[in-house]
This record gives C-alpha cells, structure tokens and sequence, in this order.
C-alpha cells in the first residue's frame, strides 16, 4: 500500500480551488475568523487554493450532514457559481456525512481529520515519520470503507482524499488493514526501543535533553536553527516540519546538552496522530526541560497555549517536568502591545520574551535555560594532582568550574555541579 501522497491527488489538490466551512457548534472557545484562517492555512501547506470561508452556525448537529438542510443548499450553490472543486469542513465529520455532503454538494469534501493526514502523508521525510503516517491513515480509513459511491470510485482514506474516480479499485478490507497496521505497530516499536536505547546512553553520559514543544508555526524550528546553527526547514507554513531533530548545543556551566525539535501542535490534533508518533514524542515525555515556544503576535496564543498543554497531557508528559516560555515573534509586536508584554515577560520567572528570527532575547532564553538546568547544583572543593588531566577535564565537562588555583603540590578547582554527578565524580576517583 502507497505511503505517500500520491501523484493524481498531489496534481488535484494544488490546482484544487476550495471552500472552507467553519461548522460553529458553540463550543469553541476560538473566534471563529481564527478557525478559518487557520484551516485555509493548513489547506495552503498542501496547495489548495482557498476561493471561499463560510463560518456557518450550528444549532442542531445533524445526523446526516451536519449542518442544516438549507444550509446545505447555500453552500451547494456557492460551490456551483464559483466552480469549486474541493470543500474543506473544519470539523469531524462521519462516514456517511461526508459522503452526503458530497451527493449534495457535488464535489470532495475532507474534514480537518483528513486535511491534516493529506499534509503529514506529504511531509513525512523519514521511514520512521512514514510509517507513522501511514499507520495514523489506516486508523483512520478503518471506518470508511465506503464502497456505495460507485463502481471504480476509490475508497475514502489517507493519501487518497483528493483523488477522483476512475483509479484502480483497491480491493482492502478491514482485516487487511488491521493487519498492516499490526505490522506497522511492531515496525514502530522496534524504532521506540532504538530511540529508548539512544536516549539510554544519552542519560548514562549524562547530558540534558532540551525539547521546543509549541503550536504549529510558533517559530520553534527558527529558535532551533538560532539556538544551534542548524538548517531545519523554517518556513511561515503550518507542519513545515514533522521529522525531528537533535542537535548539540553548550551552555554556560554545561559543556554539553541535546536539544530536541519536534512536530508541532494543533487544535484538535486526530487522535490517531497522536498514537502514532508516540515514538517520536518520547523525546518530549523524557525530557529534562521543556520550552514551550508561544507566537504571542497571533490573537489566539492563549489558546494554542492551552492546546498545547493537552497535548503534552495525552501523551503522558509528567507535570513536574521543568518548562517554561519563550514568547517569540517579538518582531511582529510594536508600540504599547510590545512594551506591555516585555513588561509582562520581565515580572514572571517562567517566561522569556524572544525573536527567534532576529535573535533579541536569545541570550537571555540561553541564560535561563543554562540556570533551570543547572537548580539545585551545589558548590563542591575538589583537590586533583596536578598530573591528572583526565579528571580535571570531566569536571570542566560535567560542571562549572568557578575557581581554579594551585595549592603546593595539589591542584584545588572550586565546582558548582548536580549532586549525582559529584557523586559520580568520586565513585569515578576511587
């Protein structure tokens, strides 16, 4: 079965033009303007071409389509005068409503489920991210294999939302899909127990591992690259980034650590997302430090914040885990809007205010972070011979050498270090 975003839907969806519907069900806390300019962003990373946003109200769910009947009808008519080809829902919706929608509206129809599958199945780089991929897609095509639309119509699922009749029929059902899906599992918890062995030796040396977590296009993979002088794909796009990434990085007091980038967040991510890069999330569930980068030029920041923190809550991140905030894109803010959040960022200890893309605040982000890590480190007098090299250069590796003298025939070195690791320093002399 294809793992990528095959080529007839690729060709479909960047000469798509579409219309997204914004079904307010009343229980968003999110404006609804919001909701459609993110959806119709996501739709862009992808290649769609937006022609049309319709938030329509929602009082009674219906069973069969959602939304209303005669809403139904306006929307059939909108997608008839302005030849639209493809209706996004920002909504999840059921196997039969979407087929519904379709015989109604006559044209595809992908809800937010669908659309975020279409963009990880065309992200995804490496085999790990492909195969979670995929396995996120047959979860999700499990339960629409619907086969009533007609005789060659391809079924409904993953890489294949915005293809069109006449494909060559897949002939799957859901046994064959449950047992890809087995063989994807263990294929993945193969690649877990490799991670888990990395982050093993990684714990044994022990260098800290840093994780940038926040909402998609909060500037995470901007702050990596300036943090490390990597190259990761930066780009103003919702998901320009699936794959992570681990670079070494120092600070001050620490010879080394490991700082993690990973996908970033969305509200209401699917869930079979969520399941599937696990193994790759591992890397935010034990790290040693968690930096929640934050866009607080956008107007909904509070809530990405807060759906953030559910995520990092489903998959399974201790509450305890050290974190704190970097509020980037300072350089979208000016006026009373900047100083009024600078002032903010000044008052609490758990907030950086930052601009990845310029580099302001930076160093501090690196001075907070170097101090989070280095809490409860204590002062430790340690007398070497003047010959051993190897000692004192683990002490310059494992801690922050304050003071450094030679006393007679004894070379004295003033430490400020973990107690683990001064306690791994004397089991290591002895």
């Amino acid at each position: 079965m294809s793992t990528g975003f095959d080529r007839d839907a690729q060709e479909f969806a960047r000469g798509a033009r579409a219309v997204v519907v914004y079904p307010d069900l009343g229980a968003s806390t999110r404006d609804a303007e919001a909701r459609l300019e993110e959806t119709a962003g996501l739709a862009l990373a992808i290649g769609i071409e937006v022609i049309e946003r319709a938030a329509i109200r929602v009082r009674a769910p219906k069973p069969g389509t959602l939304i209303g009947s005669g809403q139904v009808d306006s929307l059939a008519e909108l997608v008839r005068d302005r030849e639209l080809g493809l209706a996004v829902f920002d909504a999840a919706l059921t196997p039969v409503q979407q087929r519904n929608l379709e015989t109604a509206l006559g044209c595809k129809v992908i809800d937010r489920t669908g659309l975020i599958l279409e963009i990880f199945g065309e992200r995804a780089r490496t085999a790990e991210g492909r195969l979670q991929v995929e396995l996120a897609h047959l979860d999700y095509q499990a339960g629409r294999l619907v086969r009533s639309w007609t005789h060659l119509e391809r079924q409904r699922g993953g890489f294949g939302f915005l293809g069109g009749p006449g494909e060559t029929q897949i002939e799957a059902d859901r046994r064959l899909i449950r047992d890809r899906m087995a063989r994807l599992k263990r294929e993945l918890e193969s690649v877990s127990r490799t991670r888990g062995l990395h982050r093993d030796r990684r714990q044994r040396a022990p260098w800290p591992v840093i994780a940038l977590v926040g909402y998609t296009n909060a500037g995470k993979s901007t702050l990596f690259n300036r943090l490390t002088g990597a190259d990761v794909m930066a780009e103003n796009l919702l998901f320009a980034t699936l794959d992570p990434t681990l670079r070494q990085i120092s600070l001050p007091g620490i010879d080394k650590a490991i700082l993690s980038d990973t996908v970033g967040f969305v509200s209401e991510l699917p869930t079979q997302l969520v399941a599937a890069f696990k193994a790759t999330l591992e890397e935010v569930v034990s790290a040693d430090l968690l930096i929640h980068v934050r866009d607080v030029a956008h107007p909904d920041s509070q809530a990405q914040r807060d759906d953030v923190e559910k995520v990092l809550e489903e998959i399974g991140v201790d509450p305890a885990t050290p974190r704190f905030e970097a509020w980037n894109k300072l350089d979208l803010l000016d006026g009373e809007r900047r100083d009024e959040l600078l002032a903010d960022a000044a008052r609490r200890d758990d907030v950086v205010a930052v601009s990845a893309l310029s580099g302001e605040g930076v160093d501090t982000l690196v001075r907070t972070v170097a101090a989070r890590l280095t809490e409860g480190h204590r002062r430790y007098r340690i007398t070497l011979d003047p010959s051993d090299g190897a000692a004192a250069a683990w002490l310059h590796q494992h801690g922050e050498v304050v003071e450094h003298w030679v006393d007679g025939d004894r070379a004295v070195y003033d430490v400020r270090m973990a107690p683990a690791d001064y306690e791994r320093f004397e089991v290591r002399s002895t």
